[in-house]
């Protein structure tokens, strides 16, 4: 699915923008703070529905504005449709063709983006809740209906921390209930992602590294000893075990100690843990390789390749993985959205359909290649 034509009010920074994106690698050029990365949520908003950087949806309004609103014509399998996305204080409303949709299947059908930002490099030596946050977010690329029971399992939590604090012991089974189905739901998704995935990181780390890389490991492994292996049922029996266990501590301490909230991605190279053992540049080629994994895992189950947004990445890689990664880029039949304060970080991936442009101060205008 192609991106033909994008439009964005009120978004951030950008008060009026409408972009006519290249069909391979469009190029967003301009220094820091200019709104180059805003444009990028705009396009990852306007496919996942989940802003990138934001912890409010209403952070995403443009400041004086009372809404924005960010749409696109996708060219896809079943011809052209327009989707857009509107956000405002209320929370945000999605549209099909111009009509809002409540139930969101046919909102995303086609649509997948791969986003890869400086921040991503943080995955390897930063906490476990940015590691949770990558494997959800690449969930819901390849299953969708993960926004919805992620959101589910959120109330649900919140619902017995609730009642933890409460003080209202005799009816927790009632509040565990639905956390545990929700919970259950959530790691399942996650350790099937993460079973697909594991052999395509440890194939890019080795074709980043050279032959001499140690063996890149990438596994799930969920809190207070509940595997993810098994059927959902099963699952759900093991972690309404390890909550019921936990019961009298979790009311001392007001809050859920188990379920995918807590759970763990772990990375190792060779079999040491690679937060604490790789060095800076193996830790980077993890970070490239998980990506990598996603993009290919992706373009497998879905037979095209995902949107694709970099974020000023060419500037925090070294020079070969750098080279690696533009390499791959060219060779890669997808669309992608690069930006860069620097035209020549990016040169190698820019073919003769490249489109340039400029942002500066929110506004956006092209340049000639």
């Amino acid at each position: 699915m192609k991106l033909l034509s994008l439009a964005v009010k009120d978004f951030r920074n950008l008060a009026e923008v409408e972009l006519a994106p290249s069909p391979r690698a469009t190029v967003l050029l301009g220094e820091n703070g200019q709104g180059k990365t805003n444009l990028l949520e705009a396009i990852y908003f306007l496919t996942t529905l989940k802003p990138l950087r934001a912890a409010r949806l209403v952070e995403l309004v443009r400041h004086g504005a009372e809404k924005g609103e960010v749409a696109g014509d996708f060219d896809g399998p079943g011809g052209v449709r327009r989707v857009a996305v509107q956000v405002a204080a209320g929370g945000r409303i999605a549209l099909l063709d111009g009509k809002p949709q409540d139930r969101l299947d046919d909102y995303f059908e086609g649509l997948a983006a791969v986003c890869f930002a400086p921040d991503d490099l943080l995955l390897v030596k930063g906490g476990p809740e940015g590691r949770r946050r990558f494997l959800d977010r690449a969930a819901f690329n390849r299953w969708p209906a993960v926004l919805g029971e992620a959101r589910d399992y959120v109330r649900a939590l919140r619902a017995r921390n609730a009642a933890l604090r409460g003080g209202v012991a005799e009816v927790e089974a009632s509040f565990r209930a639905p956390l545990v189905r929700a919970g259950a739901r959530l790691v399942r998704r996650r350790q099937a992602l993460v079973d697909e995935l594991a052999p395509r990181v440890r194939a890019a780390f080795s074709e980043i590294s050279g032959p001499e890389a140690p063996d890149a490991r990438f596994a799930y492994r969920p809190a207070a000893g509940v595997p993810g292996e098994g059927s959902e049922e099963e699952v759900a029996a093991r972690l309404d075990a390890a909550l019921a266990a936990r019961l009298e501590r979790d009311r001392e301490r007001g809050f859920t100690s188990a379920g995918p909230h807590m759970d763990e991605l772990v990375l190792a190279l060779d079999g040491r843990g690679a937060r604490a053992y790789a060095s800076q540049g193996q830790q980077r080629a993890l970070v490239l390789a998980l990506k990598i994994a996603e993009i290919e895992n992706l373009r497998a189950a879905l037979g095209r390749p995902p949107l694709l947004l970099l974020d000023d990445v060419s500037s925090e890689l070294d020079p070969a993985k750098n080279r690696y990664l533009l390499a791959y880029l060219a060779a890669l039949p997808a669309q992608a959205f690069l930006t860069s304060t620097d035209r020549r970080l990016i040169e190698p991936a820019a073919g003769p359909d490249t489109t340039f442009y400029r942002v500066e101060r929110g506004v956006v205008t092209p340049l000639v290649s």
